[in-house]
């Protein structure tokens, strides 16, 4: 993604992932850097199956439209699996998706409906895509980091990897979000999915 002037993101997840939160920052980060930055979301009610799903564009020309189209995405990041697979038609040819690599069982499956997708399914829709497929161990590294609700930084700690930008500009952002007696911990989360890619792969 290195030398690109625009980039379009899609966040999927559930509710209580930290989906919305991160798509803040994300935004922030753009708008730090000097992109232009338009940003929109919808949210489900997890409870019935729903998704909680946030656009976010940076360009460094105006930006229009919040929305990124089916096949624009230069990266989808994914909160849970299922999502993944749900939201892959917004990954453009050759984009890349950052999976945290965890299952959250739908209400269709958990009353015995519908199947949770095989492993390999995700596998089978990026290669598809012609898409780069990264999963990453969220809630294990951001445990290790000291809190599981962190999960939503260090997939942001993996994002920071893959673009083109200092560390500390996603620092400023992080910095004025995350409240001071939680910055140690979510810097090491952050760290942590640093760690955990790398841009070639």
């Amino acid at each position: 993604m290195s030398g690109q002037k625009a980039f379009n993101f899609v966040l999927v997840g559930v509710g209580g992932q930290g989906t919305i939160l991160a798509s803040h920052i994300l935004a922030e980060v753009g708008m730090e850097a000097g992109f232009d930055v338009k940003k929109a979301e919808v949210h489900g009610m997890s409870q019935r199956g729903g998704s909680v799903i946030s656009h976010v564009r940076w360009n460094a020309q105006q930006v229009f439209s919040p929305l990124v189209g089916l096949q624009e995405a230069d990266l989808l990041i994914a909160f849970e699996k299922l999502e993944a697979l749900r939201f892959a038609e917004y990954l453009r040819a050759g984009g890349t998706a950052l999976v945290n690599d965890m299952e959250l069982l739908p209400i269709t499956v958990t009353v015995g409906g519908v199947p949770y997708p095989e492993d390999g399914a995700l596998e089978q829709a990026m290669a598809a895509l012609n898409a780069r497929l990264l999963r990453i161990p969220g809630e294990a590294l951001a445990k290790q980091a000291g809190n599981v609700k962190a999960a939503n930084v260090v997939l942001l700690g993996a994002v920071s990897k893959l673009l083109p930008l200092p560390e500390e500009v996603w620092w400023a952002c992080l910095e004025r979000r995350i409240p001071a007696k939680f910055l140690e911990l979510n810097r090491k989360a952050f760290q942590l999915g640093r760690q955990a890619v790398s841009p070639a792969g």
